[in-house]
């Protein structure tokens, strides 16, 4: 239980720090050089520019009651933390717009762009990561799945679209396009912090002499090695398919190990877009582990 009570204290803490990152984001540098955003924060800065209603209390208005309507499809944790991230979004913004901070970049619409996308990503992806939302356009999406089976990317794209149009009643076209690339930083950024922090390649191997080039790889990088046993379509012969996760950098020494070993060796290679485990997310053991177990 206290395991259970931990993870859901680390959960809120990314849900707040994401919640303040992207708040600042959004008043210092969105708000601050008028480029505009998707989604319900995009509404929020078009009725702010409008009509002058404070991003604060309207992110409450809108999400508020869209969390309730959609609150069956988040299940209770989800539907706890997408609430607890509105009302903190909600905070951060109103804490923000109080606080005077200026980021010297002049007119520079390109650093803003850019900026925005960094650090609204970075915050959006923390809120993410930890299985929380800030309500909005991914519950109409999930509505619009579950209803009429429309793909949640194409709603939430159609609804980015519909709003970054209506924001040219405030914006000009540059502005616009300066928009957009905020938003494909933005999108990036969600990505990598998702996906996680170290991203690997995995490394498939077909060859005759698997046995030896899984000994080379074990010795020489120390990496985990695991059989999958095959058979080929035109041989019917059975073979054993090695497949090993390595970090980038380790690529090219992993095929030169595997072409000294086979030069005929079949090698396949595949992005990994998050490795968790022994040698990435904690220490590797002993690198004579091998020479160890066979004495």
């Amino acid at each position: 239980m206290q395991i259970n009570k931990l993870h859901i204290l680390k959960n809120l803490f990314l849900i707040t720090f994401g919640c303040a990152l992207f708040g600042f984001s959004l008043v210092n540098i969105n708000i601050a050089n008028d480029l505009a955003e998707g989604g319900f924060t995009g509404i929020t800065l078009i009725l702010n520019s409008l009509f002058g209603i404070n991003p604060a209390y309207s992110t409450l208005i809108l999400n508020i009651p869209m969390i309730f309507i959609g609150w069956k499809l988040l299940g209770n944790q989800s539907l706890i933390y997408t609430l607890y991230g509105t009302v903190m979004l909600s905070f951060f913004l109103d804490v923000w717009q109080r606080v005077p901070v200026t980021i010297p970049i002049g007119d520079d619409l390109l650093i803003a762009a850019i900026l925005a996308g960094l650090g609204g990503g970075i915050g959006s992806g923390l809120i993410y990561r930890a299985g929380g939302t800030t309500g909005g356009s991914d519950i109409i999406a999930r509505i619009a799945e579950k209803k009429y089976g429309i793909a949640m990317g194409k709603t939430l794209l159609a609804f980015d679209v519909l709003v970054l149009v209506l924001s040219l009643t405030y914006i000009d076209l540059p502005h616009m396009m300066y928009t957009l690339l905020n938003s494909f930083v933005f999108t990036r950024m969600v990505d990598f912090i998702q996906d996680g922090s170290y991203s690997g390649r995995g490394v498939l191997v077909i060859s005759d002499k698997s046995s030896a080039i899984a000994d080379n790889l074990l010795a020489e990088l120390n990496r985990g090695v695991t059989y999958i046993k095959a058979e080929g379509a035109y041989s019917k012969e059975e073979k054993n398919i090695l497949y090993c996760v390595m970090g980038a950098h380790e690529i090219v020494l992993a095929k030169n190990i595997i072409n000294q070993t086979d030069p005929n060796a079949f090698i396949s290679i595949l992005s990994v877009h998050e490795v968790l485990g022994e040698g990435f997310s904690y220490d590797p053991k002993p690198k004579n582990r091998l020479l160890k177990a066979k004495k």
